[in-house]
């Protein structure tokens, strides 16, 4: 500035003060402009070794011989190295912005391995963009945007496979480990918890705070006694409880339209075809849905009321679980858009039941025979209609819960 001042006043011809103190005020209103102009600021370039950090971190955890074991790794990506190696494998051929590159000079930019991992560390420590620079060298927008396509690159790739409805292997599997614990018939136990959305618009403040006073969204899920996460169905304001959650979900969709496995079992010589689910009080009192016998007497009873309360409570650990593996999902969300959120959300939800299937432990799994529906399912685009509460009034029944129980 002091400069450009200099040259002005040399074109001056004048010597009059006054003249000289309006050209040096104009002069620094000038800079001063040009320096709070967002096209004109500068922008800071920092000289980041990337090749080093990406190397680094090969050597660290990816070499034949890594610098830190097997238990480090699982600690901190939450999933043993093969899996993070055929989920790197599928992004990489998936999305062309993971697959390293030169820049406009020639150099190379960042690999995959340091774009996933700031990515994964970001979901599962729950940190900020920034904190990635330390380790990885990347900078706060080359995370975030790691982040945003990372996610969507696992939504596109993974859904297919793990967000599907129970085929009939997996309704065998789950109406044997149900008979096992006592509760024949039984699919898994449904339930929704609450994100905290910290920056939440204030204009929508009302809509998505609910009983927690906090803007909120909510996840409701099915989860079996494996913590798999069945249905899960996201994006609805924290002010919605449980029913009116599962008004909108496409959890009986299915079954509504009669495209549903069937579910055969029997209890006291009473043949079923509708599998149920273990709930608490607050839901409505539905043929699917199985709760707790309220106020139980006798020492039977109430064995039998702690059991089931014990099974109920999956779907409460596997969120647990859920928030456990990804931080991000346990603490407030700090992203502006919703379509963000649940993209983060359905994502974490993907990456933890492959990493229930990863660590499953198949050596004592049994082979399960069940009849086979060769009638493929086509996907449902609308939630339940007036159709399908009359279809679950029609085949509503009070179970007495006591039959259930094989203890």
């Amino acid at each position: 500035m002091a400069r450009s001042l200099f040259q002005k006043i040399l074109l001056i011809e004048s010597d009059s003060d006054e003249e000289l103190e309006i050209i040096a005020k104009l002069a620094m209103e000038e800079e001063r402009s040009t320096l709070h102009s967002p096209s004109k600021r500068r922008r800071t370039f920092i000289m980041r070794d990337t090749l080093q950090a990406g190397k680094d971190l090969f050597h660290d955890y990816f070499a034949e011989r890594p610098l830190y074991p097997h238990k480090y790794f699982r600690m901190r990506f939450q999933m043993s190295r093969l899996l993070f190696c055929r989920i790197q494998n599928a992004v990489e051929a998936h999305d062309i912005y993971f697959v390293q590159q030169r820049d406009g000079s020639k150099r190379l930019g960042f690999s995959s391995l340091q774009k996933i991992n700031a990515a994964l560390r970001m979901l599962a420590y729950g940190v900020t963009a920034d904190f990635m620079d330390e380790y990885l060298k990347i900078g706060e927008p080359t995370a975030l945007e790691s982040l945003k396509k990372f996610v969507k690159a696992v939504i596109s790739i993974f859904s297919e496979e793990y967000l599907r409805s129970p085929n009939n292997q997996d309704i065998a599997r789950l109406l044997a480990e149900g008979e096992k614990r006592g509760f024949p018939g039984m699919l898994g136990s449904i339930d929704y918890m609450h994100w905290k959305w910290k920056n939440c618009p204030t204009s929508w403040q009302g809509m998505y705070s609910g009983h927690i006073h906090e803007p909120t969204i909510i996840l409701e899920a099915v989860a079996s006694y494996d913590l798999w996460i069945w249905h899960p169905f996201f994006g609805l304001p924290g002010s919605h409880d449980g029913i009116n959650v599962l008004d909108r979900s496409l959890l009986f969709s299915y079954l509504a339209q009669g495209r549903a496995p069937p579910v055969n079992y029997t209890i006291n010589n009473h043949n079923y075809t509708m599998g149920y689910y273990l709930v608490d009080g607050i839901y409505p009192q539905w043929a699917t849905f199985v709760k707790t016998i309220s106020s139980s007497q006798g020492n039977r009873r109430k064995h039998f009321a702690a059991a089931q309360e014990s099974a109920r409570k999956d779907v409460e650990r596997a969120f647990r679980v859920l928030q456990a593996r990804f931080a991000i999902v346990r603490g407030p969300a700090r992203f502006f858009y919703p379509e963000m959120l649940k993209d983060i959300m359905i994502a974490c939800v993907i990456l933890h039941n492959m990493i229930v299937e990863d660590e499953r432990d198949d050596n004592g799994a049994e082979d399960f025979e069940y009849e086979q529906f060769n009638q493929p399912l086509e996907p449902v685009t609308s939630g339940p209609t007036n159709d399908f509460r009359e279809f679950i009034q029609s085949h509503h029944c009070i179970r007495d819960t006591e039959t259930h129980s094989q203890l």
